[in-house]
């Protein structure tokens, strides 16, 4: 089991609507999650002390070509809608890497 995490910024005024969402998420766009091998996917929300919103998600991978199911999850009719959907909520951190728009997090400390 490989554990991700990743950080994005949330419009202000977009904060009330992608909760919305989230509180009914598309049963294709869950069942796909499932069928690409991700397990304990959550998304944690929280202003901080610059005023601005933050989503933090967290997943754990159980297969063994994370990149391969990635690919066949963002190709998904469904979850490239739902992306379609969720997409102008979220403002991407200024210095992730080029080919994210999450930026992804560093696992500093684990314990089980």
């Amino acid at each position: 089991m490989k554990r991700h995490a990743s950080v994005i910024g949330l419009r202000p005024e977009k904060v009330e609507e992608y909760k919305k969402l989230h509180a009914v998420v598309w049963p294709e766009v869950v069942q796909m999650i499932k069928r690409s091998q991700i397990k304990n996917y959550s998304i944690f929300l929280r202003q901080l002390a610059d005023g601005r919103h933050y989503l933090f998600s967290y997943l754990e991978y159980a297969g063994d070509d994370f990149t391969g199911d990635m690919a066949a999850l963002a190709a998904d009719p469904a979850t490239k809608a739902w992306w379609a959907v969720c997409m102008p909520c979220q403002q991407p951190l200024p210095h992730r890497a080029a080919n994210e728009w999450w930026a992804e997090m560093e696992e500093v400390f684990h314990c089980d």
